[in-house]
């Protein structure tokens, strides 16, 4: 008989599955942990959310029958869902949370999309009768390296232009001579935006998937160890500068307060990536955080840029419009305590 063919999701691209043999066993629930990689069969009426990242990075559409290889994991998204492995019932229905293969139980949903994939729980990767998890496949925390210089940028939701603009400033950097790598320390998996970040021309770049999580939305002290093997790695590449990126929102239960309080004592420049001027005013009054520069849709013209300084005092550039990258470059240089030419 042959082998079954599987889609491996982008949450895989920390294992071997493809490389060593597995078999795929149903497990009872009290031996499920976040992390587990399992076989999930799509099913249901296909929509444009019917598509896996797969471990290249390339997207591929799915229709019912197909089987997909991801993990298991929770995902609090303000903008799109909410769900969690552990909602998954003993029918073994469960969601496609993200399109990078985390796998759970949607409990809620924006009435702005459609349904998530669905899916049937058809067992985990086992070997030897032990399930296969993301965290089997962490390598080990290199040598202490000397702190590197970060430029951070944080947003007050998804989708409020964090991962773009950390694009833009990893070129001004580039520009500006200095070699870059590049991370993203908490969200929910998704290869596609650091993937993104090399081809801005980081010469390395980390996210919490390498260190065994399918999504920050984790206990801390299971998200404090793995936001340290994070940084060291990339202080291990001894770069100029770290781009790092933060999704979701300081408040977001990704557990970005614990990652700013960590990473701020290292941080040269904070960008603000803000869906509006007064999400900016709301994440500097909640969070007691004062950026040194606002970026995203609350910078889109110039009555935003007027209304984000007289409610803030706060710059905010357009890192879009190109005529504003001087600018970004100067202000960079100056943090980071660099000459321009």
């Amino acid at each position: 008989m042959a082998a079954p063919s599987y889609f491996y999701a982008s949450v895989t691209r920390c294992s071997d599955l493809w490389q060593r043999p597995f078999e795929v066993l149903p497990l009872p629930r009290n031996r499920w942990r976040g992390g587990d990689f399992v076989v999930g069969e799509v099913s249901g009426q296909p929509n444009p959310l019917y598509r896996c990242e797969t471990k290249t990075g390339r997207m591929a559409e799915l229709v019912p029958g197909d089987r997909i290889i991801g993990a298991l994991g929770e995902r609090e998204a303000t903008l799109e869902g909410v769900g969690s492995w552990r909602a998954i019932g003993e029918d073994g229905r469960m969601d496609g949370l993200t399109g990078a293969g985390l796998f759970g139980r949607a409990t809620s949903i924006s009435s702005l999309l459609p349904p998530f994939m669905q899916l049937g729980y058809r067992g985990h990767a086992t070997r030897a009768g032990a399930p296969l998890n993301m965290a089997d496949f962490v390598l080990p925390e290199p040598p202490a390296a000397p702190a590197v210089p970060i430029v951070l940028v944080i947003g007050t939701s998804m989708s409020a232009g964090k991962t773009t603009s950390a694009r833009i400033i990893i070129r001004e950097l580039r520009a500006l001579g200095l070699k870059v790598v590049a991370g993203k320390v908490t969200g929910a998996a998704r290869y596609r935006d650091i993937l993104s970040f090399r081809d801005a021309g980081a010469e390395a770049v980390f996210d919490f998937v390498d260190e065994g999580l399918p999504s920050t939305v984790c206990a801390p002290e299971l998200y404090a160890p793995a936001l340290e093997r994070m940084l060291a790695r990339i202080g291990a590449q001894r770069p100029d500068a770290a781009v790092i990126e933060a999704g979701a929102s300081p408040l977001e239960p990704y557990n970005g307060d614990l990652a700013l309080a960590r990473i701020l004592p290292e941080t040269r420049m904070t960008l603000l990536c803000a869906s509006d001027p007064y999400a900016v005013l709301g994440v500097q009054s909640a969070f007691g955080l004062r950026p040194d520069l606002v970026g995203g849709p609350a910078a889109n013209t110039t009555a935003a840029v007027a209304l984000v300084q007289r409610l803030v005092g706060l710059p905010a550039l357009n890192l879009l419009d190109a005529a504003a990258r001087p600018t970004l470059r100067a202000m960079l240089a100056a943090r980071l305590g660099i000459g321009e030419g």
